[in-house]
């Protein structure tokens, strides 16, 4: 079977894949090029979002919900915020990777997780942030930042334009409440190494020890005080924090979910593999190994030459 499917294989490249455009493709899709190129934009692009005030929405004197003490210093700063949402992970994983047993490259498997980690955390933060300047919600803390000239009518809809803050960060910084960055950044990062940990040790396979589960779910944690000291802080309310931890956790998801098997497979553990594509391009390809017409993988599973088997097990029923 091996042999006829490297003839099969062989037989189908084009002249058109031998040229130098084409391994140069080759290359860059095997070294995660393109995807590092993603990962720059998403960091352009962060660094172009700082640059815009948010929308700045009407609001009242009298607005309990925006009448609370404008925490200084807050318990979680943003310096810490990156060290446990992306210093912390970053290392966990790289010595983890290094120090544990594995059966397949670990080059290629800190590599990935490591673009996995990238990807989540940037694509995080930009939609955040997007979403916190085109919203503009007041913080709880509003009131207390903005320090209303006297005369301000207290009964009214105001703007923004009745503050006395001289500090423009801290003054625009108010009205970007919903959602929290805070619970999205902590949850993109420790998120994404509670997913890492959970498929390199299988805490979610059937018969895993519940001590996997508590090692993995550890991060989580973490994740969870970080948003809960946002509310303490009166920096943003309930239901900024929960948006904002939905966000992070849904985005960890999808970046580990792009690179890893899911927790529940037989090899949880190891990525996937990015090789070099010798055969037929497209889905054409794709569709005749799942359908058994020649030899190749599956979801880590070889299959091969079964559509000759399944013909003759339908004519028979």
């Amino acid at each position: 079977m091996p042999a006829r499917s490297s003839t099969y294989l062989k037989s189908n490249v084009s002249m058109s894949e031998r040229g130098f455009l084409p391994a140069l493709w080759r290359f860059s899709s095997r070294a995660y090029i393109p995807d590092w190129f993603g990962v720059l934009l998403l960091a352009l692009a962060n660094l172009a979002i700082l640059f815009f005030t948010p929308f700045h929405r009407l609001f009242s004197l009298d607005d309990r919900r925006i009448s609370y003490p404008h925490a200084d210093p807050e318990r979680v700063p943003v310096p810490q915020l990156f060290f446990f949402s992306a210093g912390l992970p970053l290392l966990i994983i790289t010595l983890y990777t290094l120090a544990a047993p594995s059966t397949s490259s670990k080059s290629h498997k800190l590599h990935v997780a490591l673009l996995g980690l990238s990807t989540s955390l940037l694509l995080t933060a930009f939609t955040t942030d997007l979403i916190k300047n085109s919203v503009g919600r007041a913080r709880p803390d509003l009131l207390a930042r903005c320090a209303a000239r006297p005369g301000t009518p207290r009964h009214e809809l105001v703007d923004w334009t009745v503050c006395t803050q001289s500090d423009a960060h801290t003054l625009h910084d108010g009205f970007r409440s919903f959602p929290s960055g805070h619970s999205s950044f902590a949850w993109a990062g420790l998120g994404y190494l509670a997913l890492f940990l959970a498929g390199q040790m299988g805490a979610l396979r059937r018969g895993a020890g519940m001590a996997r589960v508590v090692a993995a779910a550890t991060p989580l944690v973490g994740a969870a005080l970080i948003a809960i000291s946002r509310t303490e802080d009166y920096r943003h309310d309930v239901f900024d924090v929960s948006v904002g931890t939905g966000i992070g956790a849904v985005t960890a998801w999808f970046a580990y979910r792009r690179w890893f098997r899911a927790l529940q497979a037989r090899k949880c553990d190891v990525p996937y593999e990015r090789e070099e594509p010798e055969e037929e391009a497209g889905f054409r390809k794709l569709r005749e190994v799942e359908m058994g017409r020649v030899a190749g993988l599956v979801n880590g599973e070889e299959v091969g030459d079964m559509a000759d088997e399944w013909e003759r097990e339908r004519e028979r029923v």
